[in-house]
């Protein structure tokens, strides 16, 4: 009875349903899509020069959190202790910027944007140069962070910043930096039942108690009627229970294998491609685990 619905599919955004799951497995996916799914951060920062007030270990931290669009699957992980990065597991990046005045500035203007140049360092001033061969390897790569405005530092005229920057695929499980969505989460799908009819006056209160789109009137032989139009959109506010006259007329519950997941990309790789490649994890494990227990010797 298992079946995925995709209910609403954006850029950067996803909606579906998983329906005929146990919880175990709904919460195992979603830990999976946070701390399991591989993606490419920047790991060492080398800094050639720095002048700026950003001191270096936070200028280090800044620039690994900036997502950066690369398709993890292109490279393999870095062998621990190698402290040269090659072509198949390295992306490289170089920040290289300096503050200066703007002589053509007006004397009695005091906003920065006039009065001098580059004094903001955004990630779009990050440039990847190609390590060894890939620049024949990814001929057609487009690898940069993945949003251009991204503040890393403010400069004044004769502060500069001169660092070089290693990629390398991780997961979230050994780091924040590397986790691919924004959020992901699950609930269950609401489930409200109208006990009796409800009509005129009290419809629409019933109405109000619930988020915009649950409840719908219909107009029947001249009388306005209560309809749960879709209770998918209720966010179980329990508004109703605080009315007297209406706490006995509704039941709200919850489908137990219905489950309603949002996943929201960093944009390093898009949702569907997420969830595809969680899957195939979860899938990894299970067979994993089926494996250990084809091993073990029955008594």
């Amino acid at each position: 009875a298992f079946r995925v619905d995709i209910i609403r599919e954006e850029e950067g955004a996803l909606e579906f349903d998983m329906v005929g799951i146990d919880a175990a497995i709904a919460n195992a996916f979603r830990r999976i899509l946070l701390a399991e799914v591989p993606t490419m951060a920047v790991e060492k920062v080398f800094v050639y020069n720095n002048t700026s007030i950003v001191q270096d270990e936070i200028l280090a931290h800044r620039l690994g959190l900036i997502p950066i669009r690369a398709d993890p699957r292109l490279f393999e992980y870095r062998n621990q202790g190698d402290e040269e990065g090659t072509e198949i597991d390295t992306l490289q990046f170089q920040l290289k910027i300096k503050c200066s005045r703007n002589p053509q500035a007006a004397k009695e203007s005091s906003d920065p944007n006039e009065l001098y140049f580059n004094h903001k360092v955004y990630s779009k001033h990050m440039t990847w140069v190609p390590l060894g061969n890939q620049t024949d390897l990814f001929p057609d790569a487009d690898f940069r962070p993945v949003h251009e405005d991204i503040l890393i530092a403010l400069l004044r005229p004769g502060q500069e910043i001169d660092v070089l920057m290693h990629c390398v695929k991780g997961i979230g499980k050994d780091h924040a930096k590397f986790s691919p969505v924004a959020t992901a989460s699950y609930r269950l799908l609401p489930d409200i039942t109208l006990l009796q009819p409800v009509e005129d006056e009290a419809a629409e209160k019933l109405q109000k108690c619930f988020s915009p789109g649950v409840i719908e009137i219909q107009h029947i032989k001249g009388k306005k009627v209560a309809r749960v139009a879709n209770a998918r959109l209720d966010t179980f506010s329990r508004e109703v229970f605080r009315h007297e006259g209406l706490k006995n007329l509704v039941r709200l519950a919850r489908v137990r294998n219905h489950y309603i997941f949002s996943v929201e990309s960093t944009g390093i790789l898009p949702p569907d491609v997420l969830v595809s490649e969680a899957i195939k994890i979860l899938m990894g494990k299970c067979q994993r685990f089926l494996n250990e227990l084809d091993s073990v010797p029955m008594e």
